[in-house]
């Protein structure tokens, strides 16, 4: 882990820019420096990076209306993985996970944030020859053009993911035609790749090292996140270790045109894995915070509390050793944080809290009117926060089914899930909440420490070079574990399932402690389930998996989300008095083959676009407002 409390990247200079109502309401500029003039040298490009990277931190660390504007916690909440549940009054993440709305402008923050990160971009790559560049300089140029064509195809991904056929924006100069709404699957998503393969082609063959920058093989990884949906999403590829499909590329810098298929994805994943350097940590338990090693001497001093989970880790293997934690071995990219929130920080496209990792917040154990939940004698070292996005009945049953057939232990379970009514025997289920499991996330969990000075203190405020809470509220604000988008796991379970080849999956199943098996799809769905729980990766995985049965009631993510009803869930504090957990309007499986598993896009955005924006299925006049309109359930 490298050992800080600031970072120079995310604290970004986004002061420069502003935002004006226009198209799509999301047009950052640049004032005062025209861009005639700005940017002048190179140091002005650094800023302009700054600036397109700070829209994942308030993506990270930025709220709205009740929810994380985390794209992938909002997958979450609508996987089979976790539930919506919090406060009675948490109505967005309860519409979430039943893909319901309580309003016409509900999914709006991120729409208008992904726009404002791919604006951003474009001015990036529009102005990026203002500055008189020396042939010494080129090698710097190209690095700084190259994050800025990853950023837009990764902001572009996130959008369409989100939110389907949208105007695709290539340019600060909003055209006519670039207004229009256009097919993801025959426009945005080449666009996206080609986005990719300039980044790739014109970064330096170098890592960076959880600096929080991009580089060549973090270019490499998302070419293959983003084809591999594509072509299982949209061309319906059932296997992709015999299924193929293939695209027609733009011509742009670093982009020759030409296609895009298999081939050159699998030639990506193994730069990533013959040249990039990564390697798993030996113990998955290394890649989160609750492994830190002042928890751990905790477990070994002889005094107070001591949490067995992590007990018989290496010490050199903890969270905050070098090589482990953020900045890790296989870490690939992420979103960084920082003790720098301030609660002045505000405007459309910041956050008071976007310097912390919010959804430790957000995921923390649910505290209610007893006050119990994350004290240190009652739920040590686990700290309170908004107890939404519980961790399903399903998730647990599956894994569990799957160790006893397999007759294994996966570390992964318990190193992603606090099994309340086990580790925490003196959980209070409190009586506001609702969609209770009996389980709650531990992946990115706040942990607490006896050395801390009080209840709900973070273990963060123990760290090397801390000195204050930058909001006075260490609960909301002192989050600073990275949140990670690729990892080499990731890299390694997309090799086997591109290729077939096994040995990729392996490597994943040795570090979890499970039997290394030959390939087949249900293998690698089935590692990917167990790797990225609570990551946000599963509701892409289920969607793009679903495709060759075109997304029906029938399909692979139809199913497994109608398989949670019925699942038992404490309600209102009442465990004695399970009830079973039902769809809120019809059923998972109707709401998702209506939909997709696309949200709905911004009423005033569609309005603002003088209707060249078209509703989603599933959300539009032609379905039933009874079918996707938020029902109070507790």
């Amino acid at each position: 882990m490298k050992k800080y409390i600031l970072s120079a990247l995310v604290v970004s200079t986004a002061t420069v820019f502003t935002s004006c109502n226009d198209m799509l309401d999301t047009d950052p500029r640049v004032t005062e420096l025209t861009a005639a003039t700005f940017p002048g040298k190179p140091a002005d490009v650094e800023a302009l990076n700054a600036a397109t990277y700070s829209i994942m931190n308030t993506l990270g660390g930025g709220d709205e209306g009740g929810i994380l504007d985390n794209p992938f916690y909002w997958w979450s909440l609508m996987s089979d993985d976790c539930y919506g549940s919090g406060g009675l009054q948490d109505n967005v993440a309860k519409s979430l996970h039943h893909f319901t709305t309580a309003s016409a402008n509900q999914y709006e923050q991120d729409f208008i944030l992904l726009y404002g990160g791919i604006s951003r971009a474009n001015n990036q790559i529009e102005t990026i020859d203002n500055v008189p560049w020396t042939d010494a300089q080129k090698s710097q140029r190209d690095q700084l053009l190259g994050e800025a064509y990853f950023m837009r195809g990764l902001y572009t991904m996130w959008l369409t993911q989100l939110y389907g056929d949208v105007p695709l924006i290539t340019s600060t100069v909003i055209t006519e035609e670039m207004k229009e709404q256009v097919s993801a699957e025959d426009v945005i998503y080449p666009q996206i790749l080609s986005d990719f393969t300039s980044a790739k082609n014109l970064m330096k063959a170098e890592r960076a090292n959880g600096s929080g920058h991009a580089d060549k093989y973090a270019a490499e990884s998302f070419m293959a996140r983003a084809w591999m949906f594509w072509a299982g999403f949209y061309k319906k590829v059932g296997e992709l270790a015999t299924g193929d499909a293939t695209m027609t590329l733009v011509a742009q810098e670093g982009c020759d045109g030409g296609t895009l298929s298999k081939a050159e994805v699998v030639a990506a994943l193994k730069d990533v894995i013959n040249n990039g350097g990564y390697k798993l940590c030996e113990d998955f338990r290394s890649l989160w915070q609750y492994s830190n090693s002042l928890l751990w001497d905790e477990a070994h001093d002889g005094v107070g509390h001591a949490y067995a989970f992590i007990a018989d880790m290496k010490r050199e293997n903890c969270f905050d050793q070098p090589g482990m934690g953020n900045g890790n071995t296989e870490e690939i990219f992420q979103i960084q944080f920082l003790n720098a929130s301030k609660w002045a920080i505000g405007g459309t496209y910041d956050n008071p809290r976007k310097y912390s990792n919010y959804l430790s917040c957000f995921w923390g154990l649910r505290n209610g009117a007893s006050n119990d939940n994350g004290k240190r004698d009652k739920t040590y070292p686990f700290n309170q926060g908004w107890g939404q996005g519980t961790p399903s009945c399903n998730l647990w049953d599956d894994w569990k089914d799957a160790e006893t057939r397999g007759s294994y232990t996966d570390i992964r379970k318990l190193g992603t899930l606090i099994d309340l009514e086990n580790e925490l025997t003196s959980y209070t289920y409190e009586k506001d909440d609702c969609e209770e499991s009996g389980f709650a996330a531990k992946k990115y969990a706040d942990v607490n420490l006896d050395a801390c000075a009080a209840d709900n203190d973070s273990w963060w405020s123990k760290c090397e070079g801390y000195s204050a809470s930058s909001l006075d509220n260490k609960q909301q604000g002192d989050h600073f574990e990275d949140y990670y988008l690729m990892r080499y796991s990731d890299v390694l379970l997309m090799m086997t399932e591109l290729t077939g080849d096994a040995q990729y999956m392996n490597q994943v199943q040795k570090r979890a402690g499970v039997p290394q098996t030959p390939y087949s799809l249900k293998a690698v769905q089935d590692e990917r389930r167990w790797e990225f729980a609570l990551e946000g990766l599963r509701f892409n995985d289920m969607r793009r998996w679903s495709g060759v049965d075109n997304h029906s009631e029938t399909s692979y993510a139809a199913k497994a989300l109608q398989l949670q009803r019925g699942k038992q869930i404490v309600c209102l504090g009442q465990k004695g008095a399970k009830r079973s957990l039902e769809h809120m309007t019809c059923s998972w499986a109707k709401r998702y083959a209506a939909t997709k598993g696309f949200l709905p896009k911004p009423q005033a955005q569609i309005t603002l676009m003088n209707n060249k924006m078209t509703q989603n299925p599933g959300w539009d006049k032609d379905t039933p407002a009874s079918e996707y309109t938020y029902q109070v359930l507790y």
